[in-house]
């Protein structure tokens, strides 16, 4: 009979007792018949390691050991090669000093390294903490002064980087540097492949938050259960068994979800080490992959391709673009489906709430500015000033309530509460259909002319320019207005417009106290690895190096 093995099945608990979970489950594919003693033993293991990287690990490896778990540029592995590889890599971290409780820290891309590092330290009870791959040298100091990791592990083009900061093990996951140890050759030097004896401390994941105002946050979450995934299908068709390419870097918290996913739904994980956008396409046809997760600069960047090299590929595999990480602009969302398909899904949240809010094709058919609706065992309430709910139509605070808020960062301080609700840091809106609107971030907000104006409308309202493909806006001082905005484009590859085409473009659609009082034209907009806009970049950008506005 299909089942699931009683760790995961007790860790269902409200959504097994209300049969709403048990019905995801069996529709996802993860309740499946498997024979009892692969079934008991799948239960001991998770009940030895957790449901974290090492027991979601080891409870798929004990059901499908020869299937195949990962694809990279150096070829794939089975669950059970992996098994062995990671097994070995765990005893060879430990003769590294690496124990129960440390920190393992990756700079990494993604690729096999990446992976096996991370279940090669779960195997020993060390804490992992994922480090941005865009970190500026001061960051990246000042992030693993604070964390203090035993290990290091890093690609080769971080080398020079890491040299600046006090850390005593350094581990190359790819590439070569000398008097560096490569995690290949801690490897293939290490003959033991047996299991370990499993550790008592299971591993936290520190996820860094993006640092786009500061020095990033290290945002700490021990292992989900069944029901954070459960929350996830109930508004996502994913399926078992099937081929996934992870475009978004796996240090963030969108691809490494879908890292995590694939220990529970047996997927294939495709990775590419760097991202490419035509690259994407081929490896997405060529690999016949089911889904394609990315975060939402991937997709503005593929579709700028340009329809002669859009038309050599299909994605005819293809059943869900899973996005996250940032606010789809404009009608981007329209602009991929109508172009290849209506498989696109949005996730809203953060590092700290993890998911808030998908949005459904039909959801941005409908509105593609949205963010769509909280999925299962998910609150989300707008907040006002004064700590009382809003009614639909009223922005305010976003709060989120789920099974996966962060513990409180690891360096102190915590996001405001309310009402057991934490605060996603942005401000929105539900409309009359329960649909969210993330309308900016609660700082970004100006006051211009004494109204309210959030660079995100008139940032979308820029994007849907057809000269435009980027944009961001930021609050500068204005002797007239208290504030006004300055606004920052990126034109498509042989379009050109003016500062006053944009400005009046700004105009027809919306307020006038919302036309910003500078449109800049630059080559590209600074972006950390993860696709957000560095906001602070531009705060002292005056224009006087930009482009010539476009104009021919």
């Amino acid at each position: 009979m299909p089942t699931l093995p009683a760790p995961l099945a007790a860790l269902a608990g409200k959504a097994a007792s209300t049969g709403y979970g048990l019905k995801v489950l069996a529709e996802s594919g993860i309740i499946r018949p498997y024979s009892p003693l692969a079934l008991a033993r799948a239960g001991r293991v998770l009940q030895q390691y957790g449901t974290g990287p090492a027991g979601g690990f080891l409870a798929m490896a004990t059901l499908m050991p020869e299937r195949t778990w990962l694809v990279d540029e150096d070829g794939e592995l089975t669950w059970h090669e992996v098994d062995e590889r990671t097994n070995a890599l765990a005893r060879a971290l430990r003769g590294l000093g690496v124990g129960e409780g440390d920190a393992v820290a990756l700079m990494a891309r993604n690729h096999r390294g990446f992976v096996e590092a991370s279940v090669a330290a779960a195997k020993l009870g060390a804490d992992l903490i994922y480090l941005n791959t865009a970190f500026a040298g001061p960051q990246l100091v000042d992030v693993l002064e604070r964390e203090d990791p035993t290990v290091v592990v890093h690609d080769e083009e971080f080398t020079g980087m890491l040299e600046k900061a006090h850390v005593e093990q350094r581990v190359l996951s790819y590439g070569e540097a000398d008097g560096l140890d490569t995690l290949a050759g801690l490897i293939e030097g290490e003959s033991d492949t047996s299991p370990l004896d499993p550790p008592e401390h299971h591993t936290r994941i520190i996820i860094l938050t993006s640092g786009t105002t500061g020095t990033p946050k290290g945002a700490p979450r021990n292992e989900a259960g069944v029901d954070a995934a459960i929350s996830l299908l109930s508004r996502m068709p994913l399926r078992y068994g099937w081929r996934v390419h992870i475009a978004a870097p796996l240090f963030h918290t969108w691809g490494f979800a879908h890292l995590m996913l694939s220990l529970l739904l047996g997927h294939t994980v495709v990775l590419h080490r760097k991202f490419d956008p035509e690259g994407v396409l081929a490896v997405v046809d060529e690999q016949r992959c089911d889904e394609l997760v990315v975060i939402p600069v991937m997709l503005q960047r593929i579709l700028g391709l340009g329809d002669d090299v859009l038309d050599r590929y299909s994605l005819d595999t293809v059943k869900v673009v899973a996005a996250s990480g940032s606010a789809l602009p404009g009608d981007l969302a329209l602009t991929w489906m109508d172009r290849f398909g209506d498989h696109l899904y949005n996730t809203y949240g953060s590092t700290e709430v993890a998911y808030a809010s998908i949005a459904t094709p039909e959801d941005m058919r409908t509105e593609p500015s949205t963010a769509g609706k909280p999925p299962w065992a998910t609150t989300v309430k707008i907040f006002g000033d004064d700590d009382q709910e809003l009614p639909p139509g009223e922005t305010g605070r976003i709060f989120v309530g789920n099974s996966l808020l962060f513990e409180g960062y690891t360096g102190g301080g915590q996001k405001d509460m309310i009402e057991g609700l934490m605060s996603s840091g942005d401000v929105g809106r539900f409309d009359e259909d329960g649909r969210l609107y993330v309308e900016g971030r609660d700082d970004d907000m100006i006051v211009s002319g004494g109204e309210n104006v959030f660079p995100q409308e008139v940032e979308d309202c820029l994007a849907r320019h057809e000269a435009v493909v980027e944009v961001a806006a930021i609050g500068v001082d204005d002797d007239e207005f208290g504030k006004r905005l300055r606004a920052f484009v990126v034109l498509k590859d042989g379009s050109s417009a003016s500062e006053d085409d944009l400005k009046a473009h700004v105009k027809d659609n919306l307020a006038r106290y919302k036309v910003p009082r500078e449109i800049v034209v630059l080559d590209e907009l600074p972006r950390n690895a993860t696709g957000k806009v560095l906001k602070r970049e531009l705060v002292d950008h005056d224009g006087s190096d930009s482009e010539d506005s476009g104009e021919e």
